[in-house]
């Protein structure tokens, strides 16, 4: 690999590394953030809101650097994720907190489309699967010492440094990272009025998803029956008809391609946050857990996860059905695995390897469908082929925790306990991988 290549490498898996240390510190602190706050109401909140933040920027990201190129793209969105961190260090209550969440999620939002087009642009057709691989294991790093960091910070310095101590890392990221991006300029410019209208008009179609998936997601954990039933139904059939118009036809059918590919994505994403955003709160109000011992149960699969995706790029010869098949398979078997944790004699270190399966799942499927997504692309279009991708995701990131979210504030407010809300979580994250076991004969790469 030629030295700017190998530079280009390393600049992006340090983009995904920054994101994901920020994101596995901050599920470890969020169960002391809410305990001090009063915030159990808004803990699915915050964890929906970082991706539906992203839902936009994703949008906006991939198009912008088709048409802008990714430099100055990746430095806005390093720029909204710092002012992000610092709003969230000094927020005087949970309102605040999901703020600068948002603004995180807008800012990290940019990473992801622009680094799947600088891989289809930059690296030959037989590298674009090992640097997937690259790019998953920057969350190899920051799985093992994210919780770590988190909890030692929450424990000994407060929770709100979590926040502040990222801010320099993400500084230091930016300008490491914007050098080798520097080569690459637009793949679709254009001055062409109309093209530019559609693409404002395809941005704010996102912003309307997001919208109707955020009026869904606050309105599910709300006191009032009306609110939840109108709220839940306004939001929804916003975010149907917005989504409809930036995904590929078919998706909730998973008809066979790139619609099936898309659908077992917002699947897989729905399974593992049903399951890995609820369990450091079950190790906090059920075993009275440390936030270190809480980052602990969700480290195995981030390790696994990643472990996977080696092993499954190094059998290209296995379909891509078949694997995601197997990937759900085993990704809702770790979900069952999770289940006894929900009993507080149950130890922690055996939530840990059960979880740790259900993240080499999530490795075994996850691979495959990003070649299969990313074959779909034609030059010109690597943003926009890597934002849908990454759209799906931030979807099923964001339903599953803001529906999880809102049966745990349903658990705050009546008799109905915490330990059966988040067994809830857990079975709708078995439920999904069952579906996605299903939806995974359909997927298929593009015909070249």
């Amino acid at each position: 690999m030629e030295p700017g290549l190998r530079l280009l490498a390393v600049g992006l898996v340090l983009g995904v590394t920054l994101v994901a240390f920020e994101t596995t510190a901050v599920i470890t602190a969020l169960p002391t953030i809410t305990d001090e706050l009063g915030g159990d109401s808004l803990y699915g909140v915050a964890l929906a809101a970082y991706t539906l933040a992203n839902m936009l920027s994703i949008v906006a990201a991939g198009r912008l650097a088709d048409r802008k190129g990714p430099l100055p793209v990746f430095l806005t969105s390093v720029a909204v994720f710092v002012i992000g961190l610092v709003v969230a260090a000094v927020a005087p209550n949970m309102v605040i907190v999901v703020l600068g969440r948002t603004l995180q999620g807008a800012g990290g939002g940019g990473f992801g489309p622009i680094a799947y087009q600088l891989v289809k642009r930059a690296y030959p057709d037989d590298r674009q699967a090992t640097m997937y691989v690259y790019l998953s294991a920057g969350w190899v790093l920051p799985s093992l010492v994210g919780p770590a960091f988190g909890g030692l910070v929450t424990d000994h310095l407060g929770w709100r440094w979590v926040f502040a101590g990222i801010v320099p890392m993400a500084i230091a990221v930016g300008a490491i990272t914007s050098r080798p991006m520097r080569r690459y300029g637009p793949t679709a410019a254009t001055d062409d009025p109309a093209e530019l209208a559609a693409d404002r008009r395809k941005i704010a179609t996102a912003g309307g998803a997001a919208l109707g998936v955020a009026i869904l997601v606050i309105s599910l954990p709300a006191s009032q029956w009306a609110v939840i039933v109108f709220g839940g139904l306004f939001g929804g059939w916003i975010a149907v008809r917005m989504l409809a118009k930036l995904l590929p036809a078919g998706i909730l059918r998973a008809r066979r391609g790139q619609p099936a590919v898309l659908a077992c994505r917002l699947l897989a994403t729905s399974t593992f946050m049903g399951v890995d955003g609820f369990l450091p709160l079950a190790a906090d109000r059920i075993h009275g857990a440390s936030p270190m011992a809480q980052g602990f149960t969700i480290i195995g699969a981030a390790l696994t996860w990643t472990g996977g995706q080696a092993l499954i790029a190094r059998r290209p010869d296995v379909k891509p059905q078949h694997a995601v098949r197997l990937g759900f398979s085993i990704l809702g078997l770790g979900a069952l695995l999770v289940t006894p944790v929900l009993w507080s004699g149950w130890p922690l270190w055996a939530t840990f390897l059960g979880w740790a399966v259900g993240g080499l799942g999530m490795g075994v499927l996850y691979n495959p469908t990003t070649v299969a997504a990313m074959s779909y692309a034609v030059e010109g279009s690597e943003g926009d082929t890597g934002g849908q991708m990454q759209l799906v995701d931030s979807l099923g990131f964001s339903l599953m925790g803001g529906i999880g979210g809102a049966v745990v504030a349903f658990a705050d407010r009546s008799s109905f306990a915490l330990r059966d809300a988040i067994g809830v979580c857990f079975g709708l994250a078995f439920a999904c991988a069952v579906l996605g076991a299903f939806a995974a004969r359909g997927v298929r790469a593009a015909t070249p």
